[in-house]
């Protein structure tokens, strides 16, 4: 019997022993080893066994990370907000810090950026004070990451340079591997496949070493995205393939949403239209249900593309309007860019010149804001644009 099944006996008999002091020492043990190699569904069983002997707040910790990675951020908010309530009746200002960064995580996965990042801007001073540099390291790493969903690329990668040293120093590979991931993603969006690759190639390895499933089924889709982004949907596709039953082996709906779309946008590519409206039509509810905002609306996006190109523009007009709100309600505004322009296309073909102006226009200063790859080419499509309508 290895050391964790011994835990997991001993955290048995003291539940059912009801010694709720043994139970919480020992399922805080376990279930750390289990978060690190992501058995979710575990990892939940043994919290909620914790927790018929009382509130704790390691338990609820550790329910909280598992819900929200396994696609039930509500419930997965309720829960850390106990957690944060009695770690600061505690006065324990290290795990209050924790708490606040995955409650920072849980807005960020509903694409709520700004509350996101008033959550990790709480945690980051509270690691720095208590002096816990894995803390900072990915404290920083959050902000990166959601500075990179903002569209603002400089940011993100300051922020990530200054997370990736640390984690170096004190030896956290896990989290060594997400930030290399997690930089590799910003040079993706800016356009730099090499570097992209590079990073995500670097990360990728020590995914693998230290079992983190998740993550490596997370770094696999990056790197599917690289190359369908450079052209090669068929080898696209063999790493989506490769990441789409590790996403629903670990329990991760919103990563299987995510992988749904990329796949139904590679055969979009391939002009095969009804196959990808498949994949994004199986993605959509996945992502309603798990409250992925910022998923949503790029599967939204994605079924009005197909319509387009199927010839049906009033139907592709519908998804895109679905979409815009959501994309401005969580602060995407690159992502809110590529919609209007879409919409634009959509008026400039009906010949409605001055509507495909005003919505090129709005995608124009949306792209500046970021500092988006695309802006060069949107600012020639809008002149373009002008002069047709003369």
């Amino acid at each position: 019997m290895t050391s964790v099944a011994r835990f997991v006996e001993v955290h048995r008999l003291a539940v059912a022993g009801q010694d709720a002091a043994i139970a919480r020492v020992v399922g805080d043990r376990v279930g750390r080893v289990w978060l690190a190699r992501s058995r979710f569904a575990d990892v939940i069983r043994l919290a909620e066994q914790t927790l018929t002997l009382g509130e704790d707040a390691a338990a609820y910790y550790h329910l909280g990370w598992a819900k929200q990675v396994t696609g039930f951020p509500a419930e997965a908010l309720a829960v850390y907000d106990r957690a944060l309530g009695l770690y600061r009746a505690a006065g324990d200002r290290g795990n209050e810090a924790a708490a606040l960064s995955n409650i920072g995580g849980v807005y960020d996965g509903w694409g709520d950026r700004r509350r996101a990042l008033d959550y990790y801007g709480q945690a980051l001073p509270i690691l720095r004070e208590v002096g816990d540099r894995a803390g900072e390291a990915a404290a920083l790493n959050n902000l990166g990451h959601v500075y990179d969903g903002l569209g603002e690329l400089q940011q993100a990668l300051d922020y990530l340079g200054q997370a990736l040293p640390i984690r170096r120093e004190v030896g956290d590979r896990g989290g060594e591997a997400v930030t290399l991931s997690n930089i590799g993603h910003v040079f993706s969006v800016a356009g730099d496949a090499q570097r992209a690759l590079d990073y995500y190639g670097q990360a990728l390895p020590i995914l693998r070493e230290v079992g983190d499933r998740g993550g490596e089924a997370t770094t696999l889709n990056n790197i599917g995205r690289v190359f369908d982004g450079a052209g090669d949907r068929q080898q696209a596709l063999e790493y989506f393939g490769q990441a789409l039953p590790i996403l629903r082996e670990v329990g991760n709906r919103a990563g299987e949403a995510t992988t749904l779309n990329n796949i139904g946008h590679v055969h979009h590519g391939l002009g095969d239209r009804q196959l990808a409206l498949g994949y994004y039509r199986q993605a959509l509810p996945i992502v309603q249900e798990v409250g992925d905002r910022v998923g949503e609306a790029v599967s939204l996006n994605n079924i009005g593309g197909v319509y387009d190109g199927l010839g049906d523009p009033q139907q592709a007009l519908d998804y895109y309007g679905r979409a815009l709100p959501i994309r401005q309600e969580v602060g995407d505004r690159a992502g809110e860019a590529v919609t209007r322009f879409n919409v634009a296309m959509i008026y400039r073909q009906r010949g409605e010149l001055d509507r495909a102006v005003a919505e090129l226009e709005k995608a124009v200063e949306l792209n500046r804001q970021v500092g988006h790859p695309d802006l060069e080419s949107d600012i020639a499509m809008l002149e373009q644009v002008r002069r047709e309508r003369g």
